[in-house]
């Protein structure tokens, strides 16, 4: 299911939906532990797990060059959110009865040429934490699955517009 993306006041929301059948806490784990993170976002390395602690985004192009994301907001179990260039993202977990809600939102400040990018490379990797949960690691990033999703947003991204 592709994120609704919004305009709220004088920004723009994009809401990731996805019903978990995992813990809420082994949902939290893959959010948040670096062995587990890097198998679905391997660009992040968490290093000060609080609100004010510190994210490392790995640019991974072979330079070894990175740059520091800031915690806005975490709260064990529920919420971790964090800078992500002009806007913020942040993931929200809520029990179900049989696993949990994660919501992701990016809150985003204008519409423009890279955001049908952007979304749809955190909706692939979405899906790779969830084959995560389920046991299966990818050993590349999914990219025609990406191109896809691309198309898919972009599209979405005129209506919005």
């Amino acid at each position: 299911m592709l994120a609704a993306v919004q305009k709220v006041n004088d920004r723009y929301i994009a809401r990731f939906d996805r019903l978990l059948h995992h813990p809420l806490q082994e949902v939290w784990a893959a959010l948040t532990q670096n062995e587990k993170l890097e198998k679905w976002m391997p660009n992040l390395k968490i290093a000060g797990l609080r609100s004010g602690g510190m994210i490392q985004f790995n640019m991974n192009d072979g330079t070894g060059a990175s740059f520091a994301i800031k915690i806005t907001d975490c709260r064990e179990n529920s919420v971790l959110e964090f800078e992500w260039g002009d806007g913020r993202v942040r993931f929200e977990l809520y029990p179900e009865a049989d696993g949990c809600l994660l919501v992701l939102k990016e809150s985003l400040p204008a519409i423009n040429e890279h955001t049908a990018k952007d979304l749809a490379g955190w909706h692939v990797c979405l899906d790779m934490l969830i084959d995560l949960l389920n046991e299966h690691v990818h050993a590349d990033f999914p990219k025609e699955n990406w191109e896809k999703r691309h198309t898919e947003y972009a599209a979405l991204i005129e209506q919005v517009k």
